[in-house]
């Protein structure tokens, strides 16, 4: 199966969308918090980024549901300086950090570089870029240089979906395969947790232009890895902070039952969390049976859930391959 954009490449229309999505840096509204700095002379917003993408790790990463990591795994790039900030933010200091990363900046060319040799040096079956919200100029231009170089796998778009739904547009036909969170129900929480005050709607709609992109139903090939489609992941928070009911209530009224999910219970006190009374604490075998249970009368069909105490597996080590994602299919 082609890559979508492949065919864009062939006929030019790659190059004009990179174009358009850079002439938006001028005053920049590429993600949700439209800052509206001039990111071509290297103005920083709330992300802290200029025109450069920032990108602390690449690897082969084999931590993703299995459809994503295979048995080669993903090539992962990680970009740094995220458009949330989490309090339990578990890669806070590659996200949360822009003076650690001011040294990451990486020119076009060579990020095309790495994205070659993660499928062909290292067997990647997908390239995922993960935090992309607020690069998305960056990581379609790298895509044009990287398709002349033989770049033939599938794209990941590796998200906490607080993204901007035109900014999604202009990825339509070049993401294979939606990768979005679902974190909230709640914009109290999430202000008070994630400083995005706005969330519930944006990555609603978000997840909506995903959907209508490449459908709710995961296109996998004969071996099982994802082709095409959308996973939505769903982390459970404690004391119900992520609002699972009303999220996986609204994916099966307004996307389908039939939906990929990614129900995570990974979830452990990292960052600021620890200093946190609602977050200092890892889940409890009750919360985590509420939505497994709640997965069930939605009847909710598709996807994953992860095991319950697999949080020590999932603590970043970029430098390694990583474990297994360890789960129950649904």
């Amino acid at each position: 199966m082609e890559p979508s954009y492949s065919g864009l490449y062939r006929s030019g229309g790659l190059r004009r969308r990179v174009e358009a999505l850079e002439t938006r840096l001028a005053s920049c509204d590429i993600c949700p918090r439209e800052c509206h700095v001039n990111r071509l002379k290297n103005e920083h917003g709330f992300c802290h980024s200029g025109y450069l993408p920032i990108v602390p790790a690449v690897c082969d990463h084999h931590g993703e549901e299995p459809a994503i990591s295979g048995t080669r795994g993903t090539g992962a790039i990680f970009f740094g300086n995220c458009n949330m900030r989490c309090v339990y933010c578990q890669n806070c200091y590659i996200s949360q950090d822009p003076e650690c990363q001011a040294s990451k900046e990486m020119d076009f060319h060579t990020l095309a570089e790495h994205m070659i040799y993660l499928q062909d040096e290292l067997g990647c079956h997908n390239i995922s870029f993960i935090s992309p919200s607020h690069f998305v100029p960056q990581l379609v231009r790298a895509i044009l240089e990287a398709v002349p170089m033989g770049l033939k796998v599938p794209i990941v778009y590796n998200t906490n979906a607080y993204d901007s739904v035109a900014s999604l547009q202009a990825l339509d036909g070049i993401v294979d395969i939606y990768l979005p969170d679902l974190r909230y129900a709640s914009d109290t929480r999430a202000a008070k947790f994630s400083h995005t005050g706005d969330y519930v709607a944006r990555a609603r709609q978000a997840i909506l232009e995903m959907y209508r992109q490449v459908g709710g139903e995961l296109v996998l090939d004969d071996s099982g890895l994802a082709q095409r489609g959308l996973i939505i992941r769903h982390l459970i928070l404690p004391g119900g902070l992520a609002g699972s009911r009303d999220s996986l209530t609204w994916l099966v009224r307004h996307i389908s039952p039939k939906v990929t999910v990614s129900i995570m219970s990974q979830y452990y006190p990292a960052h600021l969390a620890s200093r946190i009374p609602e977050l200092c604490r890892r889940i409890s075998v009750s919360e985590y049976s509420e939505v497994l249970e709640l997965v069930d009368a939605l009847g909710l069909e598709n996807g994953w859930i992860q095991e319950m105490d697999v949080a020590e597996n999932y603590r970043p080590h970029f430098e390694r391959k990583g474990h297994p994602f360890l789960a129950q299919k649904l």
